[in-house]
């Protein structure tokens, strides 16, 4: 597989995990919310950032995205060892596609980082945080201290 391919899988593999409920526009926000950290250079130094270097790097970094954590039911689609639907992977991928290649814009206004509203209660960063945009059943946010 090629390192494009890669990216795409994962990024797909991760929205699916994080906005499976959500249609195309949510998917895609949460798509974007994951390229602008492998875009952003937190130190603007050059050098590898907390949440990870990459699409792979950042989606499966220790406790950033839940649906990888080990203990997340849906971590086992994720990492292949149980089947996602077909229809739901392709949709998903389809949103990856258009993050990756830039074939949307970016809905959330540069949000490094969401929650879903079905959470008992939004993080403890969330009121630090900048509000950017709201999409679907996701509250997105940059400048999280």
């Amino acid at each position: 597989m090629s390192q494009r391919e890669r990216d795409i899988d994962v990024l797909a593999r991760t929205i699916w995990g994080e906005a499976r409920g959500e249609g195309i526009a949510g998917q895609v926000a949460v798509g974007w919310t994951i390229r602008n950290r492998v875009e952003m250079d937190l130190g603007k130094d050059g050098k590898p950032d907390w949440w990870g270097e990459g699409y792979e790097g950042v989606c499966r970094a220790p406790w950033q995205f839940s649906c990888w954590n080990k203990n997340d039911p849906n971590s086992a689609y994720l990492r292949g060892e149980k089947q996602i639907p077909a229809s739901e992977y392709m949709r998903a991928r389809e949103a990856a596609v258009a993050v990756i290649e830039g074939r949307q814009p970016d809905p959330t206004g540069q949000a490094t980082h969401y929650y879903a509203t079905t959470m008992p209660k939004a993080p403890a960063w969330a009121p630090l945080a900048k509000r950017t945009a709201k999409i679907g059943r996701h509250v997105f946010f940059k400048d999280v201290p």
